[in-house]
């Protein structure tokens, strides 16, 4: 099932470690928190834990997460948010995982045969072996090729990537770099600027990655920037840029020539790209906010290429974000969807003729993707389709990725 084996049984089992565990499912669950910034919080006011202890953590947390379902049901209780409830349920996980429970009173009463009984019995309904909501099985039946494969693949941690940064060094480079660190790494033939990390470890702390030799991005992400045919002394749009992590990519593929306009509504996360371009040392990339919708009007037909990597239900990135399965619902999708088709419809106006739009997003859904450049070519006949591509984390095994090109006539 790709349960998370635990390790250094002394270490893991120490009482504030399972502690801290159960009340960040709790914030979650019951304050739909995001689980990534959860624990990078958790982490900075807990200076004193270790590697292994950080490690412990956040991959019980994560497993937890991603086999809610499963492992309520194979506790055989009903979902609850109650303390006890969810030792409890850590204890189930604790169980399947082949581990003997350590004598805490929150685990006393569990009984092993019976939670790995229904356990078994749960794998054979894929809704429940997969650990998503019933909702959500039915749509993937219909949306997505071979969803049974692909929803699989989705439940399985995902690798650290992290894409070399062609401004100051070359791949070849970074990776001796790394591995006079310890770190080792591997290529893919098909993501040229991208490296692996044999084992997940904290890559952040890296002292290359504190001079810019990298970011971290999935190998599926770093596909977006080289599908726009971006040149040196284009002018560019990414934009909805969040923390840049393509417009950086974008600076690199035009040999940091030419102009970047990163644009995002939250001011937050062009701060966060302003800190990672500076570090990177690049040059020509712009944050603006958009305020209002003047923003994109005074750039009307100004763009050789506008990058649209709108919002998304984010089903193709699970791997990483598996709290997405029970976050998003389908009154949420339907709202999600609506604001892709007014930004394609809006922003599509900011690339001059001859120029391209690219619409991509990290989803798996037809609806999010074929369906509306379909349905935005149809409203729009000044935009001609060129490609599509669909990134099927079943053929990378990597994270789900969708990206069109449309020519502006």
């Amino acid at each position: 099932m790709g349960f998370f084996i635990l390790k250094n049984i002394q270490m893991a089992y120490h009482k504030n470690l399972i502690d801290a565990v159960v009340q960040a499912i709790i914030e979650v669950f019951g304050d739909r928190r995001h689980a990534d910034r959860l624990i990078q919080i958790l982490f900075r006011n807990n200076k004193k834990w270790g590697a292994r202890d950080r490690k412990f953590i956040a991959e019980n947390i994560y497993e937890i997460i991603r086999w809610w379902r499963l492992l309520w049901t194979s506790l055989g209780e009903s979902e609850s948010l109650d303390r006890k409830n969810i030792y409890r349920l850590l204890g189930a996980h604790l169980i399947i995982s082949g581990k003997e429970l350590p004598h805490f009173n929150e685990f006393s009463g569990l009984e092993s045969f019976s939670i790995l009984d229904r356990y078994n019995e749960a794998k054979k309904t894929r809704k429940l072996r997969e650990s998503i909501p019933d909702w959500l099985d039915e749509l993937g039946i219909k949306q997505v090729d071979d969803w049974e494969n692909v929803i699989h693949i989705l439940n399985k941690e995902a690798e650290v990537v992290i894409r070399v940064n062609r401004i100051v060094t070359n791949k070849d480079e970074l990776s001796r770099l790394l591995n006079n660190e310890g770190i080792e790494t591997y290529s893919l033939d098909w993501a040229p600027d991208a490296l692996v990390l044999k084992e997940r470890q904290n890559i952040f702390l890296s002292p290359n990655y504190k001079k810019g030799l990298f970011e971290v991005q999935d190998a599926s992400s770093q596909m977006v920037a080289p599908f726009l045919d971006v040149a040196e002394g284009m002018r560019v749009i990414d934009a909805c840029a969040g923390a840049g992590g393509k417009s950086l990519h974008l600076a690199n593929l035009m040999n940091n020539k030419g102009k970047i306009i990163a644009l995002d509504i939250h001011d937050w996360k062009l701060s966060s790209l302003r800190k990672r371009a500076k570090r990177d040392k690049i040059l020509i990339i712009e944050p603006r906010l958009i305020q209002s919708s003047k923003v994109i009007k005074r750039l009307k037909e100004s763009a050789d290429r506008v990058l649209l990597d709108v919002p998304c239900s984010g089903l193709g990135v699970l791997r990483r974000n598996p709290d997405t399965k029970w976050k998003l619902n389908e009154a949420i999708l339907e709202g999600v969807k609506k604001g892709q088709a007014e930004i394609l419809d809006n922003y599509s106006a900011m690339v001059k003729p001859g120029g391209k739009l690219v619409y991509s997003t990290c989803s798996i859904l037809k609806s999010e993707n074929e369906t509306q450049v379909e349905n935005f070519l149809n409203r729009n006949n000044s935009f001609r389709l060129e490609k599509m591509e669909k990134l099927s984390p079943l053929k990378t095994g990597f994270d789900g990725f969708f990206m069109a090109s449309m020519l502006k006539l």
